[in-house]
């Protein structure tokens, strides 16, 4: 009778990644009490975890009310057991015939009332204050989904476009173990599915999985285990195809992107019937050093006013299909990538072959990517379209691609319809080489919190420039402030795309958050700071044996790690705005710390500059902050150099910084005075 009163679900020894130590979870046993609570875990080696007792096998909402399995008496059979719910929900669990490792079982509610009953925040073995957990809460926006950490104010995230319903917890299980787990909505029957919450009709049900494995170390090693390695359990394999290819690798360099529409007069002025794309080029490459990507969009509003379709609409432009070769051309020249626009919904105008005609389009004006329309997703299809013509053609998706879409295309959105951009988005953790970018819709608002958020978060912007309107003195503000997160964004590509990267590692205060990125000896932290007074003082911890230097890339100072507690600590300094500007697109301000190892050594004596260095790379010697303004003096590196300043900048008094670049790539940075 003993099998009453457990709940075996399938094993198997799966060799998964070092912070799993190869462990899964063979068997989950639940409580002989009342309702579906967990008793034990064992692992494939037979460890058993008893620090799970008495908790939930889940915790929901039921019209707004949160209820658990622990509650009810509970009905078992040989092939599942129920539960009832207030009276409204019958709650079944069963075993889960799916070939993937760890523990997993299916869950269905059921509306046993006559009423519509509402269902939502289904988190795995409960929510509580001692669980990392990931459910929704709010009712007005559209991006709702929260992480909740011990001892810290809850955070809103952005997950997949399919999966904002997703709970997820994890928690300590003893015996130097932690649990991580995801649910999942599948099937729904006869009911209505909302982004968040699922509508059930009398008699009306809805499945879903629950998927669940153990993990050691920091809790970020579980959300890395079920979001990058486990791909929330929704594909089985990952096809890295697309980007493994060479000719594609270059968006993964990009953080800056203008959309503008062919009639916005800052492209062509129809009053003095000229290009002004020449200046756009040119006041991109006077503020940001030059535009990474720029796209054109010549059809949706006007596209089916009349006959013509979309192709017909790049040829009637002034100069027709010729003149956008140039300014491909032309851009390339600049160091930026020439993008065209594809409206696949374009079938009531014209009838053309879509596939053949974007090739026809891409071949013609040389484009090096596609803006897609209404899309979050690419198909083998149109990239090998793309390819039969011209390589190196990225697709771009207007939204962000959900994860069994990701193998098919290699760059995306967070859309502007997410007004308020939540501060963490996960899915740079589940495929870090994604390349992402936010869409700051320059007519709508200012754009500045947007920026700090895509910088905190280790991609790029979109300056989205189809609305009228906007072009004041903040968004002039709010481009400098773009121009600076981008000079570190392209400096330190490599370590935004650290496929190991640590969201939000622990800090000493609430509202200031820190990401750490790693690749090779640097080690990068963006700080985004959402405090209105800013912050001063010690923030995070460091190794007490990192013997590397710490710098300040925001303000280019030296870092000089704090003792405390028997810690070392880094203290950061951010900005702090008018109080009245929180909760707007206003607020934000950033910080960024590098740790680097001792490559260069250098020194001030008199109006000597002395540098010596052994690694590989060009000495760049910068007039006072590092920027795209900034006069600076590049050399070809020798062991050892001498310089006078007055050589390189004239009469100078104050900061030289001294840096070591590889590839564009920072290596290490000495300030001096």
């Amino acid at each position: 009778m003993r099998n009453l009163f457990r709940f075996l679900v399938y094993s198997i020894v799966f060799i998964i990644p070092d912070i799993l130590f190869s462990q899964s979870i063979k068997e989950v046993f639940l409580s002989r009490q009342n309702g579906l609570v967990a008793d034990s875990i064992v692992l494939s080696d037979t460890i058993v975890l008893n620090n799970i007792r008495k908790k939930p096998i889940i915790s929901f909402l039921i019209d707004e009310k949160i209820h658990t399995t622990a509650d009810g008496i509970v009905k078992t059979d040989e092939e599942a057991r129920s539960l009832m719910v207030g009276n409204k929900i019958m709650l079944s669990l069963s075993k889960a015939e799916i070939n993937k490792p760890g523990w997993s079982c299916k869950l269905i509610f059921k509306n046993i009332s006559g009423d519509t009953v509402s269902l939502s925040n289904v988190v795995p073995f409960g929510f509580n204050n001692e669980s990392v957990t990931i459910t929704g809460a709010g009712s007005d926006d559209l991006a709702r989904a929260w992480l909740f950490r011990p001892g810290y104010k809850p955070f809103r995230i952005i997950l997949p476009d399919n999966a904002w319903e997703t709970g997820y917890s994890s928690f300590d299980a003893g015996e130097g173990y932690s649990v991580c787990a995801i649910a999942r909505r599948q099937e729904i029957y006869g009911g209505i599915k909302k982004r968040y919450v699922t509508i059930l009709p009398p008699t009306a049900s809805v499945e879903y999985q629950i998927f669940a494995d153990v993990f050691k170390g920091e809790w970020q090693n579980g959300m890395r285990l079920m979001f990058r390695d486990r791909l929330l359990y929704e594909i089985e394999m990952f096809d890295n195809s697309l980007y493994e290819r060479p000719d594609l690798a270059w968006i993964r360099k990009s953080y800056l992107m203008i959309l503008q529409m062919a009639w916005d007069r800052e492209y062509y002025d129809r009053m003095q019937g000229r290009y002004m794309f020449p200046e756009v080029i040119k006041k991109g490459i006077e503020l940001f050093g030059n535009i990474d990507i720029y796209g054109i969009w010549p059809t949706w509003p006007r596209l089916g006013l009349d006959q013509r379709n979309q192709w017909d609409m790049y040829r009637d432009l002034p100069g027709g299909i010729i003149q956008l070769k140039n300014y491909a051309q032309l851009s390339r020249l600049t160091k930026t990538k020439f993008f065209i626009a594809y409206n696949p919904w374009d079938k009531s105008t014209r009838k053309n072959d879509h596939l053949k005609s974007i090739a026809e389009l891409i071949r013609e004006t040389e484009a090096d990517g596609v803006v897609l329309d209404a899309i979050g997703s690419s198909t083998y299809e149109l990239q090998s379209a793309a390819d039969s013509v011209r390589k190196g053609v990225i697709m771009y998706s207007e939204g962000m691609a959900v994860i069994s879409d990701m193998p098919g295309i290699i760059a995306g959105r967070v859309h502007n319809a997410i007004y308020m951009s939540p501060e963490l988005n996960l899915n740079k953790l589940i495929k870090p080489d994604f390349s992402i970018f936010r869409v700051c819709d320059v007519g709508e608002d200012i754009i500045h919190r947007e920026i700090a958020i895509s910088f905190f978060n280790g991609y790029g912007t979109e300056l989205n420039m189809f609305r009228p309107g906007g072009r004041n003195d903040s968004y002039r503000n709010d481009l400098t402030f773009l121009a600076r997160t981008t000079f570190i964004l392209r400096q330190n590509n490599d370590a935004f795309l650290d496929p190991d990267w640590t969201p939000v590692i622990e800090t000493a205060s609430d509202n200031v958050y820190v990401n750490r990125w790693n690749h090779g000896r640097k080690t990068v932290y963006t700080v985004l700071n959402l405090k209105h007074e800013g912050y001063e003082g010690r923030l995070f911890e460091v190794d007490e044996n990192d013997e590397r230097h710490f710098i300040s890339l925001w303000d280019h100072e030296d870092e000089i790690p704090e003792e405390g507690d028997g810690k070392k600590w880094i203290a950061v300094s951010t900005e702090g705005w008018p109080e009245s500007y929180t909760g707007t697109r206003k607020e934000g301000s950033v910080q960024c710390i590098a740790a680097f190892p001792a490559l260069l050594k250098t020194f001030i004596r008199g109006d000597s500059l002395y540098i010596s260095c052994h690694e590989k790379g060009n000495i760049v010697i910068w007039k006072g902050n590092p920027s795209y303004q900034a006069e600076k003096e590049e050399i070809k590196l020798r062991r050892d150099t001498v310089i006078r300043v007055n050589d390189l900048f004239g009469y100078h008094e104050g900061k030289i910084v001294v840096q070591l670049v590889e590839d564009e790539i920072l290596k290490d940075e000495n300030i001096l005075h």
